[in-house]
């Protein structure tokens, strides 16, 4: 009687020890979900190499099974609070969004070689360089590099039906919390 006891003891232990290593999360991996090319959304654990190769692995609850995925194959990624938009297989972090979005680049995909079966392609990546800024109009799939350069002549361009906008934009110089409160003013006042 003792040994039935023990064991099924020893049974229900291990039995609960393996649902929590199931609730654990994955060492070096973050909760999160990706959105996927043809909108399929998919919740899990997620390891992002962004800056490394402009990639994600993710660890789902149903198979427990690592999967890859490039910016290529991705409209969007969620890490932890960190949103992402991927634009020709390269990964923004999200500043601000709306219609108008103000996006940072967080990878570089330039040259590298995505499989459509056995033949290699190799994708033409975004303009600018990591931790370089964006305005991304969402309707036109429109990307514009923000340089000191053009700094002025894209706000303009961008902002052209909206004083407010406009007013606010110049007022941030290289502030990019202020341009943030731009892009914020032109997307309420063009989502009404």
């Amino acid at each position: 009687m003792k040994k039935a006891v023990f064991f099924i003891a020893i049974i229900f232990i291990a039995g609960f020890m393996k649902l929590q290593a199931q609730a654990e999360i994955p060492k070096g991996f973050s909760k999160g979900t990706i959105t996927l090319s043809d909108g399929t959304v998919i919740a899990g654990y997620i390891k992002e190499n962004i800056r490394g190769n402009a990639s994600v692995a993710i660890i789902t609850d149903a198979d427990r099974k690592k999967k890859n995925y490039s910016g290529n194959e991705l409209q969007a990624a969620e890490i932890d609070s960190n949103r992402f938009l991927c634009v020709k297989g390269d990964f923004f972090k999200v500043v601000c969004e709306g219609k108008l979005c103000l996006l940072q680049k967080s990878s570089n995909a330039a040259g590298k070689a995505v499989y459509n079966g056995s033949e290699a392609m190799f994708i033409n990546d975004t303009e600018g360089k990591v931790n370089d800024y964006f305005f991304y109009d969402r309707i036109q799939g429109q990307l514009k590099l923000l340089t000191k350069k053009n700094m002025d002549e894209t706000i303009a361009g961008t902002f052209s039906n909206c004083a407010a906008a406009i007013a606010k934009a110049k007022e941030s110089g290289t502030d990019m919390a202020v341009l943030r409160q731009a892009v914020e003013i032109y997307n309420n006042r063009n989502e009404k």
